[in-house]
């Protein structure tokens, strides 16, 4: 007997990029970061539809696979964002520019902050994989801080989100 599984009809899109794309200059760390690199540091702008019964939240993640800590890098975390939001503003990841919807919450990244921190990978090497993950949370809130660090959401995640979908961009110097 084959099982039917549930299709994801979760979908998430963006003005900035399209999945498999490279990320502009535009969402680049900055120089204030002291990495080297003079990006703009805006977080792209994302769109969706499709959230699954029971969404009460969302969640948005941009996680770097390829960074050479030997875990990865959080270069954002979202949480609570309200089930009635179906997008996020280019720069919405700028605490500065107050463009989340109230109620969300921005937590500490790799860079021991809330808020976007831009692609910045060390120069020559591979292109890396930036994964913006959108997350539908069964849960109105997880429950966390600002200092909530993104190892703790992503577990929090894992058991709460209902479904989730995701783009890539690439970035290389």
């Amino acid at each position: 007997i084959l099982e039917e599984f549930p299709v994801s009809n979760l979908i998430l899109t963006s003005s900035s990029l399209n999945d498999g794309d490279y990320l502009g200059e535009d969402h680049a760390l900055s120089e204030a970061y002291g990495f080297g690199c003079a990006g703009g540091n805006k977080s792209p702008q994302f769109s969706w539809s499709g959230a699954p019964e029971g969404t009460q939240s969302y969640a948005l993640t941009c996680f770097d696979p390829d960074a050479p800590t030997g875990r990865g890098f959080w270069h954002w975390v979202v949480v609570d964002i309200p089930a009635t939001t179906t997008s996020l503003n280019l720069d919405a990841g700028n605490a500065a520019a107050g463009l989340l919807p109230t109620g969300a919450l921005q937590t500490r990244t790799d860079f021991g902050a809330p808020g976007y921190g831009g692609p910045c990978p060390p120069e020559g090497d591979h292109p890396h994989r930036y994964l913006f993950s959108l997350h539908a949370v069964g849960v109105e809130s997880l429950g966390v801080d600002e200092n909530t660090s993104a190892a703790v959401i992503g577990f929090m995640l894992h058991f709460n989100s209902l479904e989730k979908a995701a783009l890539m961009g690439l970035y290389k110097r």
